[in-house]
């Protein structure tokens, strides 16, 4: 039987907040955002092997962009409101409206990093996921070592589902991924 009621997005929409907004990713926004994509220290929780030039950053916009016309991403800049200046990104990635589910992702230039970007930003945007997207679980996979993501999603009632080890290597070490979750019951049981 097919799911008659499946969710379609056709533009993505700006979410805002007092002191920080999600726009929508341009390729424009390429050399700003390589300021702190293409930072070591700023991807130390994501990668080993940042961008190397605004034609790299400029290229992962573009596969983004494709993502959300393929229905399976939504690309973000995050925007600092007092100055317009792109402080980071976020995505959600592996969208899937059938089983109603996505993942985040997210960086946060080194300078707004431990500042409370995403603790301002996160309840919009788990609203967004759960009463526009409908979804039913939204998934936020770290790297062990990363307390701050940690402690982020434990905040927003997040649950640990478990750790899958060595799954990341950076050229010296095999880092652990802890994945956690939070599914639309709970995140209405908080409301």
């Amino acid at each position: 039987m097919k799911n008659t009621h499946v969710c379609k997005i056709l533009d993505i929409p700006e979410i805002q907040t007092d002191h920080y907004y999600l726009t929508a990713m341009k390729e424009r926004y390429a050399s700003q955002m390589f300021s702190f994509l293409g930072d070591r220290e700023t991807m130390k929780f994501l990668t080993p092997h940042p961008p190397e030039s605004v034609s790299e950053v400029t290229e992962t916009i573009r596969e983004s962009l494709k993502g959300f016309q393929d229905q399976n991403e939504i690309p973000w800049v995050i925007k600092e409101k007092s100055t317009d200046r792109i402080i980071g990104i976020f995505r959600l990635h592996k969208l899937n409206f059938w089983h109603k589910k996505t993942e985040m992702g997210v960086v946060i230039s080194r300078e707004f990093q431990i500042r409370g970007v995403m603790t301002e930003l996160m309840p919009e945007i788990l609203s967004f996921c759960f009463n526009e997207l409908e979804l039913n679980r939204v998934v936020g996979d770290i790297f062990a070592e990363n307390q701050g993501s940690r402690k982020l999603l434990l905040g927003e009632g997040f649950r640990e589902e478990g750790t899958l080890r060595q799954t990341d290597f950076d050229g010296e070490r095999y880092h652990d991924t802890v994945v956690f979750s939070l599914l639309k019951a709970e995140y209405y049981k908080r409301m």
